[in-house]
């Protein structure tokens, strides 16, 4: 077993890098730079906490303290068999807010962790939270059906698992390019870049990543939204081919008492990379105020 106290007291002050256990002993692997008002980057599926990279490092030259976590089954973390459910998910970014002892933070959830947000406002009060951010967030509710006629339909998310359990490297090599809005005239992403987070999503065990398919495909957060009582962001690309604007981050703005949207006209789901400067900006204006 890994010696969770021991590493827990070789952090240092500027660049700590440890785990945190669980309560269903489940290590979770974070990053933490920094000094200033907390920043709390959640990722996307099927990445890690490496995805932030770019984020992190310019925000904490803002002046900011940033942490990024992997989720478990993904990334550094333990690869349990079970607890992909936004119930679990959302304990365990209590576990983290409540281990790092934060206050008056800022969760920024992308794609998947956009739900980890919501399921955390609602099922913990939103503790230590002073303000919240959806980046290509999958809230409040993707899965098409009577009350949501013009969601995704199931098809889809169905054949994402068929895919992955058949060939998950080629099923990632395309989807890639869906997530980053790579076409025949596109060319925003290097091949290596994609090459690159592909590695990242290899890094996740298969059920993990086979279950938060389901997680973020079926889970219906309209009734979190209410339970956003501090000033939120939403930010969304209008080409977003992953979660689409008019189905989640419209709706999401709409929903949240007060929320600001911010759409980012033409930019594709993984608008952290492609427009990864005006992310930065938009996130250190929002938690400076």
């Amino acid at each position: 077993m890994r010696a969770i106290h021991s590493l827990e007291t070789k952090q240092t002050e500027e660049n700590r890098v440890t785990y945190l256990q669980t309560k269903d002993g489940v290590d979770l692997y974070y990053k933490d730079w920094g000094t200033g008002r907390p920043i709390v980057l959640i990722h996307g599926w099927p990445l890690n906490a490496d995805m932030w990279d770019y984020q992190a490092d310019k925000l904490v030259d803002q002046g900011f303290r940033v942490i990024s976590y992997d989720r478990r089954g993904f990334g550094r973390s333990s690869q349990p068999g079970t607890g992909f459910d936004y119930d679990t998910l959302s304990d365990d970014l209590a576990a983290l807010m409540e281990h790092l002892e934060l206050e008056n933070a800022v969760l920024v959830g992308f794609s998947m962790g956009g739900g980890e947000v919501a399921r955390y406002m609602s099922r913990h009060g939103g503790k230590r939270v002073g303000k919240a951010v959806l980046v290509s967030a999958v809230t409040p509710y993707l899965l098409k059906d009577d009350t949501n006629p013009d969601g995704v339909d199931k098809s889809v998310f169905d054949g994402f698992i068929s895919d992955l359990e058949k060939d998950r490297p080629g099923f990632l090599t395309g989807f890639g390019k869906q997530f980053y809005g790579v076409g025949p005239l596109t060319f925003s992403v290097s091949s290596d870049y994609l090459a690159w987070t592909q590695g990242l999503a290899l890094q996740a065990s298969l059920r993990s990543s086979i279950a938060c398919v389901r997680a973020f495909g079926t889970t219906d957060f309209r009734a979190d939204m209410t339970a956003f009582t501090v000033p939120t962001l939403v930010i969304h690309g209008t080409k977003d081919a992953t979660v689409p604007f008019e189905v989640s981050g419209e709706k999401a703005a709409k929903m949240i008492p007060g929320a600001h949207l911010k759409v980012y006209e033409g930019a594709p789901h993984g608008l952290h990379y492609t427009e990864q400067e005006k992310l930065t900006s938009d996130l250190a204006d929002f938690a400076r105020v």
